[in-house]
């Protein structure tokens, strides 16, 4: 027998992880989610503060994500800055 699924599947739903990022910040360090496209992912805390460069807007933290808003677009969520 076939298995029913639902409507409401989420066919890309995975566990969202955390990650150690640098994000293109322009604005500072006021808000809370991030596009993906100024997001970088680093395999580790050291890695991602290697690659930051404040002075450019360029901050290291740890981020949740990607996940997919309500408008379809793919955010990292901050968990806290690094620098």
């Amino acid at each position: 027998m076939p298995q029913a699924t639902s409507l409401f599947t989420d066919i890309e739903s995975r566990v969202v992880g955390t990650s150690a990022v640098v994000i293109y910040s322009p604005a500072g360090k006021k808000r809370k989610r991030f596009p993906e496209g100024v997001v970088e992912v680093y395999a580790s805390e050291a890695d991602a503060r290697a690659h930051a460069d404040p002075d450019n807007n360029r901050h290291a933290a740890i981020a949740s994500g990607p996940a997919r808003s309500s408008e379809g677009f793919k955010l990292f969520y901050l968990v806290r800055w690094l620098d």
